[in-house]
């Protein structure tokens, strides 16, 4: 089934349990300190994506069950936060990624896609013929004037984007704050871009990494979320734990998840309908032609040719030399 990474199911969190394959399905499962067992079955059927956060296990028998039904299992930090790896059934369709290649091989598609990620951002009309260098620019100022504004409204002076890694406890908490969320939200992005079975690797604006195409959909939303929830956690003693909270509080207020899917999927194919929220059935898989564009797999074309049917093929007809 097409990940119904839109509906109310299409995420599960989990973290600090055992999820196991019994003989009714598949459930979550802990143990408290009396011995007693408590289990909660999950929708599998229903699920398109599974968030494993820290201190969960899973067996072999559940990995299969959630393959079997197109459910993709994502390794993620505290609270659904930071990907670390992804799993990706055999029955995801390749309907987006194909759409993403398509897009990104292009350089004039891929330049069109590129500005309507840059006018995404924007709360006034921009002209349909800006250049992306000017666009680039725009951009810029936006932010500058928004780290302005928050500032002042924080009443925190002068505040400077600063990220380096290898100084990290010397940043100011804005930044400190800052970093830990756009990880947060790089994390929430990377995962549905994975349950909608695209690259993370093929980028628009952003080139040379793995999560090159993380880096472009999160830029949408960071003035919106990030970026104020950072300079609201100018005087917090822990930024970086403060941001990681308050964006999960953010997350639930937005209903982040499906206003992702939607924006990837009118980025990628701005003229074609989108799915139903239950998503649509994948048939097997078929072969690439240039003409017609997709051929049944698993039938034999030897009459298209003018060859004779296998039954009557010899092996002197094989090994004929010219």
């Amino acid at each position: 089934m097409l990940p119904r990474v839109g509906d109310s199911l299409s995420f599960l969190y989990a973290d600090v349990v055992r999820i196991v394959q019994d003989d009714t399905g598949v459930c979550a499962e802990t143990t408290g300190a009396d011995g007693e067992t408590t289990r909660v079955y999950l929708p599998t059927s229903a699920l398109s994506s599974i968030l494993l956060g820290p201190g969960t296990s899973i067996t072999q028998p559940a990995l299969a069950t959630f393959a079997r039904h197109g459910t993709t299992v994502v390794c993620t930090g505290s609270g659904g936060v930071r990907c670390y790896s992804a799993t990706t059934s055999d029955a995801l369709t390749t309907r987006w990624l194909e759409h993403q290649v398509h897009q990104w091989s292009d350089p004039e598609r891929r330049l069109a896609v590129a500005r309507q990620m840059y006018l995404k951002r924007f709360n006034i009309p921009i002209p349909p013929a800006t250049p992306l260098n000017k666009l680039r620019g725009l951009e810029g100022q936006r932010v500058k004037a928004l780290y302005k504004h928050l500032a002042q409204q924080h009443r925190i002076g002068r505040f400077r984007r600063n990220y380096d890694p290898a100084a990290w406890d010397d940043q100011d908490p804005v930044n400190l704050a800052l970093s830990s969320a756009n990880t947060c939200l790089y994390g929430i992005v990377h995962a549905a871009i994975v349950a909608l079975g695209c690259s993370p690797a093929l980028g628009f604006v952003h080139q040379g990494k793995q999560h090159a195409m993380v880096y472009d959909i999160a830029d949408l939303y960071k003035a919106e979320l990030t970026i104020p929830l950072a300079f609201s956690l100018h005087n917090s003693p822990h930024p970086e734990a403060m941001a990681r909270r308050g964006f999960r509080e953010e997350l639930r207020l937005y209903k982040l998840l499906p206003r992702i899917v939607a924006d990837i999927q009118s980025l990628l194919a701005p003229d074609v309908a989108q799915p139903t929220p239950d998503g649509q059935a994948v048939e097997m898989v078929n072969l690439w032609d240039p003409e017609a564009g997709s051929v049944p797999a698993g039938v034999n074309y030897a009459h298209q040719v003018g060859l004779p049917d296998s039954d009557s093929l010899n092996e002197g007809d094989l090994n004929t030399q010219p």
